[in-house]
């Protein structure tokens, strides 16, 4: 399953962020592959793209975040996915 997920946080958090980004590089656990991590130029928001056949692991390693960071989480079809729904 592939996972697009939205961040944010608030400036009063800007800093607690950047030190823990800093320390652990916002690795995913096992059984999460992080596609890819784009971050907005103006700070404080941005968005990945995960895959996982573990939804718990995904919901795992967001949570460990969420004391700073808000998330929406959607899974996502690839072309081929939403080829076989809409066939």
């Amino acid at each position: 399953m592939i996972f697009h997920t939205a961040y944010s946080y608030s400036t009063e958090n800007r800093d607690k962020v950047h030190q823990r980004f800093k320390e652990t590089r916002g690795a995913p656990p096992p059984g999460v592959t992080m596609v890819g991590r784009w971050h907005a130029a103006d700070g404080n928001r941005g968005f990945l793209i995960a895959e996982s056949e573990d939804a718990a692991a995904t919901a795992t390693w967001l949570h460990g975040w969420t004391d700073l960071v808000s998330f929406e989480v959607t899974p996502v079809l690839d072309d081929e996915g939403f080829s076989e729904i809409i066939a």
